[in-house]
């Protein structure tokens, strides 16, 4: 009886890593491939006159972006966050989310950003949706539903459900990073405010973080499952989760953080020291501005300066 419990058990992990092929997901990938691609080739040499279609920095975040999107919706992450471990499937949202949503408006030249969006009423939708405050809203509000345990558990026996949610959380991240840097510049918050912008989504993240780490008991029905990848229990499961969701997002937002500050800020500051000793800066003495003038040096400075002539009154005439 144990052999044969052990070789069930041998068996269904077995099971967990055998190689599950997902047409789907490489059908979605070559699609969004194919329709980047005409779009540089066809639509860019028309679009745009003076200047490249795109650049190389561009095309790295588009193969990145679609790096990330094959790992995270492919095997084998796919097959452990839909049926053994929850902690996989928050990997699988911080990867679409936080990871892919900004390379991918990276990879987009405002050219193409404009002929996706459009004018008029399009425009106008999309700037509203876009804004900072709407954005946060929208992107923070479904992070919460989908971490609803009627939501999770029917979203894990339907794939179709589950494919759904996944295509909204892309849709919502993509919003939530417009106003940092998305193809739009008109859009883009000061960098001050994306500073502030981006700490607040890292904040909104902990309530649902701090209920999965604390929860008592099992909180999502259906990833309680004999079958224990690496011998990691629901509630280990749970807390690793939440713990995925709260550091590694707010690690990396405030990465973003921290880059944004050193290049408008640091960097900024060192170029406006670098003008006070160079011709552009717009007013210097004979001494560093910081430094008093004095007497002799003011009379110098008179004594050199050439002299302005006035021009002569017109003389009336009689």
């Amino acid at each position: 009886m144990l052999a044969e419990a052990t070789t069930s058990a041998a068996e269904q992990l077995g099971r967990v890593w055998k190689f599950q092929a997902h047409p789907e997901v490489w059908v979605i990938m070559l699609g969004i491939i194919a329709a980047y691609v005409y779009m540089v080739r066809v639509i860019g040499p028309e679009a745009v006159t003076d200047g490249r279609v795109v650049t190389k920095k561009q095309v790295i975040c588009f193969s990145a972006a679609i790096l990330i999107f094959w790992s995270a919706s492919d095997w084998p992450i796919h097959d452990l966050a839909e049926n053994y471990l929850y902690a996989a499937h928050m990997v699988q949202h911080l990867m679409m989310s936080y990871f892919l949503a900004p390379l991918f408006l990276l990879a987009i030249p405002e050219w193409m950003g404009r002929a996706l969006i459009g004018n008029g009423r399009a425009y106008r939708a999309a700037k509203f949706v876009c804004a900072p405050i709407a954005a946060g809203v929208i992107f923070n509000g479904y992070v919460m539903v989908t971490h609803i345990p009627g939501v999770v558990n029917a979203s894990v026996g339907n794939a179709l459900l589950h494919y759904g949610l996944h295509t909204v959380l892309v849709v919502t991240s993509l919003i939530a990073f417009m106003p940092v840097c998305g193809p739009i510049p008109e859009w883009h918050m000061k960098p001050a405010g994306k500073m502030i912008y981006l700490f607040l989504e890292s904040v909104v993240p902990t309530v649902p973080a701090a209920w999965l780490t604390f929860a008592e008991g099992t909180v999502y029905k259906r990833y309680n499952v004999p079958v224990r990848v690496w011998g990691i229990t629901v509630q280990e499961d749970q807390q690793a989760a939440g713990a995925i969701m709260k550091l590694g997002g707010s690690v990396y937002l405030w990465t973003i953080i921290g880059v944004i500050f050193f290049r408008h800020f640091i960097r900024g500051q060192s170029r406006e020291m670098h003008l006070r000793g160079t011709d552009e800066a717009p007013i210097t003495g004979y001494v560093n501005d910081d430094e008093s003038l004095t007497y002799d040096q003011v009379v110098k400075a008179f004594r050199e300066s050439p002299a302005v002539v006035e021009p002569a009154s017109p003389r009336k005439v009689d």
